[in-house]
C-alpha cells in the first residue's frame, strides 16, 4: 500500500471541498466541529505527528514542547488552506525519510513506531476526507478494498481496542464481519472494560452469535462511525453489545 501517496490524496481531497464549503456548516459525523474546525484539526494532527518523528519523541514526557511548538490557528479559510499544506508536507517528508520500524512515541501503547503513525495517518486522513465531503453534502469517494480492509483491521486492533486503566475486558458477544464483495472475515469479541465499550480480536475458533455483513468499503466507514451500508443479523444481545462498541465512536 502507497501510504505516502494515500495521506498526500486524501488530504488534499478533503482541502479542495472544504475550500468550496462553508466554513460554518457542521460536520455530521464530528457534530462539534464546522467545517473549517475539521480543516484545522488535520492540519494540527499532521503537525503534531511531524513533530513527533522529526524530534525523536520517545516518550510522553517531550509532547508538550511538541504541542508548543505547533503554529497558531489561522482566522481565516485561506490561511488555514495554506497551513494545512505545509503540515501535511512536513509529515509526508519524515515519513518517506523514516524506517517503520523506528520508535516513535504514539497515544497506542502495543506499537510506539513509525509504523503506527503510519498506518493511522492512512486512515485518519481517508476518514476525515470522508467527514469533509458530507459536510459539504457531496457522494463519498471511493475508498479502496486494500484500504478499506486495512481502517476495519485498524478500528478492531486499535480504535475499539484501547482500554481503561486498572479495568478488566468482559466479553459478551462474538460477531462476525464479512466483506460481501471480497470474502474478508474478521470475527470480533465486544464486550465492556469498566463503562468503556470495548472490542478485540476473537480466537478463530469461536463462534459468533451475530454478523455484520457488507461490502468491506461500506464496513470501513460504519466501523469508523461514517454511515455505510451494513446488514446486521442474530442474537439481540450480540447485536446490542456492538451498537454499544460502534456508537461510541471513532473521531
Amino acid at each position: 500500500m502507497d501510504r505516502i501517496g494515500i495521506i498526500r490524496t486524501e488530504a488534499q481531497r478533503l482541502a479542495d471541498v472544504l475550500s468550496e464549503t462553508d466554513p460554518d456548516v457542521r460536520c455530521p459525523t464530528c457534530p462539534d466541529w464546522n467545517a473549517a474546525d475539521l480543516l484545522w484539526h488535520l492540519t494540527e494532527v499532521h503537525y503534531f505527528w511531524a513533530g513527533i518523528l522529526a524530534r525523536n519523541v520517545c516518550s510522553e514526557a517531550d509532547l508538550a514542547f511538541v504541542e508548543q511548538s505547533k503554529p497558531a490557528r489561522p482566522t481565516t479559510v485561506a490561511d488555514l488552506l495554506v497551513l494545512r499544506d505545509k503540515a501535511t508536507a512536513a509529515l509526508l517528508r519524515q515519513l518517506e525519510e523514516l524506517d517503520d520500524h523506528a520508535v516513535r512515541w504514539s497515544w497506542w501503547a502495543p506499537d510506539q513506531t513509525v509504523g503506527f503513525t503510519r498506518r493511522m495517518q492512512t486512515y485518519e486522513a481517508t476518514m476525515h476526507r470522508v467527514d469533509a465531503e458530507l459536510a459539504a453534502g457531496l457522494p463519498i469517494s471511493a475508498i479502496t478494498a486494500e484500504v478499506a480492509a486495512g481502517a476495519v483491521d485498524h478500528a478492531v486492533d486499535v480504535m475499539w481496542g484501547w482500554q481503561p486503566a486498572d479495568t478488566t475486558h468482559e466479553p459478551h458477544a462474538v460477531v462476525e464481519f464479512l466483506g460481501s464483495d471480497t470474502g474478508q472475515r474478521w470475527l470480533v469479541e465486544v464486550g465492556r472494560a469498566g463503562d468503556w465499550p470495548r472490542a478485540v480480536r476473537a480466537r478463530d475458533t469461536a463462534t459468533p452469535t451475530a454478523t455484520a455483513r457488507g461490502p468491506v468499503a461500506d464496513l470501513a466507514l460504519w466501523t469508523w462511525g461514517r454511515g455505510g451500508e451494513v446488514e446486521l443479523s442474530g442474537a439481540p444481545e450480540s447485536l446490542t453489545a456492538l451498537s454499544a462498541v460502534v456508537s461510541n465512536g471513532v473521531q
